[in-house]
């Protein structure tokens, strides 16, 4: 008795876009791409206008907060992938450096 065995399905490896578009056909995955495109990705042009109007670079930033450049590098990215969130006290160090404040409204 001879069984046959079946072939591996292969998959064909996706470009970027083809990858998004298909990640978005999931609604949950759409849910919380609007989720962090209103919250996260907001603060994140916040705080990258603010340094680039003050025309600092990340190691700038940082000596003035006394961390170090990578610190500013994963606060920033941790804004853009949504994974972390920084402290209220963090954003307004980093405000601080820029000659900012930071107001909090309730809405």
């Amino acid at each position: 008795m001879n069984k046959k065995i079946p072939a591996k399905k292969i998959n064909k490896k996706l470009t970027h876009k083809e990858l998004v578009g298909k990640m978005l056909k999931n609604p949950k995955v759409k849910t919380e791409l609007s989720r962090l495109n209103r919250e996260e990705f907001a603060i994140l042009d916040e705080i990258l206008n603010a340094r680039k109007a003050a025309g600092l670079s990340q190691a700038q930033v940082a000596k003035k907060m006394g961390t170090h450049a990578p610190a500013i590098a994963r606060l920033e990215s941790s804004l853009a992938s949504g994974k972390h969130s920084p402290s209220l006290s963090t954003l307004k160090k980093y405000a601080a450096a820029l000659g900012k404040r930071v107001e909090l409204h309730l809405v």
